[in-house]
Parts: C-alpha cells; structure tokens; sequence
C-alpha cells in the first residue's frame, strides 16, 4: 500500500483516495464478507476477508501519511482494548456464566467511556450514523433501552407496527408523496425493533428474504422462457400464480 500510494511512482487512483472516497468500499467489502458467510463459501471468504483487510491496510497508510497512527497501532490498539475486555480470560475473573460475561463487557465499556475526555453528547450520540440503516435503528433503539425507553413484549412492537401501516394508510389517501415517505420509515424502524425484540439481525433477515425473491423470481423466469413466452408478455396473474407454484416448491 506504500508503494501505491506513492507521489510518483505509484497508482494515480490510489494516491488521490481519502478516507471519505474509501469509506464507501470498506462498506462494501465488509457486505461481502458477510455475503460469503450467508453462502457458506470458505474459499471465497477467504478472498473477501482479505479484501477487508487491504481496506484497513488503506486507512492506517493514509493516517500514517499525516502522522496520525499506523497499521502497527492500529493492531496494538485492538490487541489492548480485547486483553482489558477479558479479565475472564486474561485476568483473574475466572468461571464466568455468559450472561456474566456480558455485564462485565459492558461495565468495561462504559468506564472506558467515562475515563475518554468529557463531551456534551447524548445517549445516542456514539451510534454511527453511517451504519445501514436498519442496522443504526437497532443500535438506537438497544441504546434507549438501557435507560428504561423501551417495550419488554414484542406483541407491543407488534401493536406498534399495525399503527404504522394504519398511518401510512392514511398517509396514501392524503396523496402526500412526503408524509407517505415518512411514515414508511417509521414503520421500517418498528419492523427493526421487533427483529431486535425477537433475537434477528434485520440486516441478516432482508438478505435472506431478498435472495428467496431472487431465486422464486428466477423460477417465474425460466417458466416464461420454457412456454416460449417473454417477460413483459405475461400477465401479473400469471407470474403470481409461478410465484405460488415456486413457493410450493420450496416446503
């Protein structure tokens, strides 16, 4: 990455990335990675958890050019922080249940926060706003929850959802392109409170649900081709009944 990154002698793209142009592909390789898990391929994990390693690589080279830290900190630092959050293991809290575990994690946590320097930030403050979105709702809505801003039944998420849909209902009927807009978000921000509340990762769940989509789909597609018709040739009644035909297929 020193070479690349070189004046001049190295790739013109890479010399002219910063973090704000790189960050957009840390994000995509860390997508692959999990796309490859979801695939249970190891030999293409492999590739792709080396792609996301070079991402990191990118960063702490950059840092080193402005004198900020290098790679070698950046290990130091994650070396540290994972022997101070195991006392269990590198220390003398021994024979913890899990749930100990846990408490002790978060315990370390927020005395690691207290001991940074003081900033008027609020609870929610240190939730990256870059992260997915489905993925932020939960990580605000798990933070509110340590202060007691929260549901502890997820029929009451259930409720909750109902009263989404019943205003976006409303929303559609006004017209108002803003409101209905609105309204949706509120209503996928409840759907990640009950995934929350239910023990998924929302994230986790729409990939599953997006590639079954994929796949029937894909069955609507060969059907059509296989009756010599063309997509855009067939009704929607058609493709729906494929659609039921695919879902059958699969239980």
């Amino acid at each position: 990455m020193a070479a690349l990154r070189a004046p001049q002698t190295g790739c013109p793209w890479d010399v002219k990335q910063t973090f704000s142009t790189i960050a957009p592909y840390t994000i995509e390789e860390a997508y692959e990675v999990a796309d490859a898990i979801a695939r249970d391929d190891l030999a293409d994990l492999k590739d792709e958890l080396g792609d996301l390693l070079l991402q990191v690589v990118f960063h702490a080279r950059m840092a080193e050019e402005q004198g900020a830290f290098d790679f070698g900190d950046v290990v130091e630092a994650i070396t540290a922080k994972m022997i101070r959050r195991h006392p269990h293991v590198f220390g003398d809290k021994r024979d913890l249940a899990p749930h100990e575990v846990n408490a002790l994690w978060a315990q370390i946590k927020t005395q690691e926060k207290a001991e940074k320097p003081a900033r008027e930030e609020g609870l929610l403050a240190d939730v990256p706003v870059a992260l997915p979105g489905l993925t932020r709702a939960v990580k605000l809505q798990a933070k509110a929850a340590t202060v007691g801003f929260d549901w502890n039944d997820a029929r009451l998420v259930l409720d909750k959802i109902r009263e989404e849909t019943a205003e976006i209902e409303a929303a559609l009927a006004s017209e108002d392109a803003a409101a209905i807009a609105e309204e949706t978000g509120d209503l996928l921000f409840a759907v990640a409170n009950l995934a929350r509340h239910i023990g998924a990762d929302p994230e986790a769940a729409i990939r599953g649900t997006n590639e079954k989509f994929a796949r029937r789909f894909a069955y609507i597609e060969s059907e059509i081709a296989r009756s010599g018709k063309k997509l855009g040739e067939v009704s929607l009644a058609e493709m729906d009944a494929l659609w039921n035909a695919a879902k059958a297929l699969e239980k």
